[in-house]
């Protein structure tokens, strides 16, 4: 075996022991991943505070801030989910019988695992589903407030562990660890800002396309549109898949069904294929294999955190591997190089 075989050979298997290191520790490192990513969200508020507040008042309007969004964004996915669930176990009777017909279709026409699914799909199928989901947004709640200990030690430390950095290492590596430090929050910031103004265009047309429709719990259907597009691919996906079969049941019509379900894919391509890579720039351009690779590998390693978290994580591998000239050529066939970049991180 070569010297070139050998390397790679250690590197799977040293990628492999890495990947599992993180899945079966993701009760340590998922919540550290969480707090980096929000401390770079809001570091540049801390730092403003500082200026004219002592810096634990300010540490506690930052916090104060991060855990009052938590509980709105929570609060908001718990309506939307809460009342159309609710509905569905009040009519889980009727919602049954519609599915079974289709189910029989299906069957006929050679889909035979429709069928089995028909058969458990049953009003105490989706009482345990629901208690199964309030169960993980318990969890939920507990790994958030052990992210929120972190930012509050985080933001402590931040300004001491860049002087730490700079005392420690060399200047040109120093130099390339903080400035890609300070562009991987720069893009962070920008990332979650364009998300955002994108999630609440995708929840604002679907409810305005539920409207038109007459689909029931047009609002809860825009809210659930707008939480899920926080998570690329996936969330989309889902957000157009529940209410056109929610519709289905409604109406008791495929064809609306279908309609509902090309309207819902028409906001979603439009958004998110045309006007979100333009709003976004070319410093958070990535290819879409990789986008849709970062989304389910993560997902697959911390699961529902992994796929909201993959995409910025790889925001922030590319970033440093642009700092570093053994590495630059990963940034440059993946992602945004550093010469044609045009932004400046704040």
């Amino acid at each position: 075996m070569n010297n070139r075989a050998l390397v790679a050979l250690l590197f799977i298997i040293a990628a492999i022991a890495l990947v599992s290191a993180l899945q079966i520790a993701a009760a340590v490192f998922a919540p550290i991943a969480g707090a980096l990513f929000i401390i770079a969200l809001v570091w540049p508020l801390q730092r403003n505070l500082q200026r004219f507040l002592p810096k634990l008042l300010a540490l506690a309007l930052v916090v104060g801030i991060i855990i009052c969004a938590f509980v709105v964004l929570t609060s908001l996915a718990a309506w939307g989910f809460g009342r159309i669930g609710r509905s569905v176990v009040a009519e889980g009777a009727r919602f049954q019988a519609l599915y079974s017909q289709l189910a029989i279709w299906l069957e006929g026409h050679g889909i035979v695992i429709a069928g089995a699914w028909a058969e458990h799909f049953n009003v105490g199928w989706l009482l345990r589903m629901l208690q199964g989901v309030t169960a993980r947004l318990n969890t939920t709640i507990s790994f958030w407030v052990v992210v929120v200990v972190y930012v509050l030690l985080g933001l402590l430390d931040t300004e001491t562990i860049a002087r730490n950095i700079r005392a420690a290492l060399a200047n040109h590596t120093a130099n390339a660890l903080i400035d890609g430090g300070a562009l991987t929050a720069f893009k962070l910031r920008r990332y979650m800002l364009v998300r955002t103004v994108m999630s609440l265009a995708t929840g604002g047309l679907v409810w305005a396309l539920s409207m038109v429709f007459g689909l029931r719990f047009a609002a809860e259907w825009g809210v659930i549109a707008f939480t899920l597009n926080y998570i690329p691919f996936m969330g989309p996906f889902v957000a157009t898949l529940l209410p056109s079969a929610y519709a289905l049941a409604q109406f008791g019509s495929p064809e609306a069904a279908v309609l509902i379900f090309a309207g819902l894919n028409v906001i979603q391509f439009v958004i998110g294929s045309y006007i979100e890579p333009r709003v976004a720039g070319y410093a958070l351009a990535m290819s879409p294999f990789l986008v849709l690779f970062s989304v389910f590998f993560w997902s697959f390693v911390w699961g529902l955190f992994g796929a909201f978290i993959g995409v910025p994580i790889t925001i922030m591998i590319l970033t440093f591997c642009a700092q570093f000239p053994s590495t630059r050529w990963i940034a440059e066939i993946f992602g945004a190089p550093i010469a044609r970049e045009n932004e400046q991180p704040i």
